[in-house]
């Protein structure tokens, strides 16, 4: 935490450094292609931005998905319509920042209290569908001590497809795209009553994910605990 103006390390203002510093690299890098004869480095679109974004009257997919807990449920209109949510996606196997991203959103679990699974609710879809079975995502989420509030879910991978581009969890870029790691920082943080959606990176400190859901959540009037 910088105590000057307490903004945590890795605030926005590192990131924004950082997405500068890349964009500004990039840039650097063409010119020397270009200079050297060659063309402009063009990564590949993603072709399945414009089949996955559309397609549908719902604001999200209907698809059928099934909790850790082996019920099926239907994504919007059981998981998304009317609620407050908080969603991410990870995968059982994974070895990088998603055990960090899970510790993480626990604490915010907590942190909201008996408002989860009442006025929030919390849930985490697998990027790996034919592997996360109902069973394995329970085995995962026993491991972290997930309580109540929170869902892990999977289904046929056709359908986490639609529902991960409808979330904005993608990159238009196709080669990026393809790796699954690329797609578990964030969290997709929404109010489907009011239409209202925003974003916040998974590993922020939790009370700027907790600041995030508030600003969307009419029926906040103060969380779990002061902030000391």
């Amino acid at each position: 935490m910088n105590k000057e103006n307490n903004e945590p390390v890795g605030s926005r203002r590192e990131i924004l450094a950082g997405m500068g510093l890349a964009a500004l690299g990039l840039m650097g890098l063409n010119s020397a292609w270009q200079k050297l004869g060659f063309n402009e480095i063009k990564p590949a679109l993603n072709p399945n931005i414009r089949k996955y974004k559309a397609d549908s009257a719902a604001p999200f997919p209907n698809v059928t998905l099934y909790t850790h807990e082996g019920d099926a449920v239907k994504f919007y209109d059981d998981l998304i319509r009317d609620k407050v949510v908080a969603i991410n996606m990870m995968y059982s196997q994974c070895s990088g920042i998603c055990p960090k991203s899970t510790a993480n959103l626990r604490e915010v679990r907590n942190m909201l209290g008996e408002r989860a699974g009442r006025d929030v609710f919390m849930y985490s879809i697998t990027l790996d569908p034919e592997r996360d079975t109902p069973e394995m995502l329970k085995q995962y989420a026993e491991r972290y001590g997930i309580r109540d509030g929170w869902k892990f879910l999977t289904g046929a991978p056709e359908d986490i497809e639609w529902v991960r581009y409808r979330l904005g969890f993608y990159d238009v870029e196709e080669d990026a795209d393809n790796i699954r790691e690329n797609h578990t920082g964030m969290v997709r943080i929404g109010n489907d009553d009011r239409k209202r959606w925003s974003m916040a990176p998974a590993l922020s400190d939790p009370w700027q994910i907790m600041a995030t859901i508030n600003h969307l959540d009419p029926k906040v009037v103060h969380t779990a605990e002061a902030h000391t």
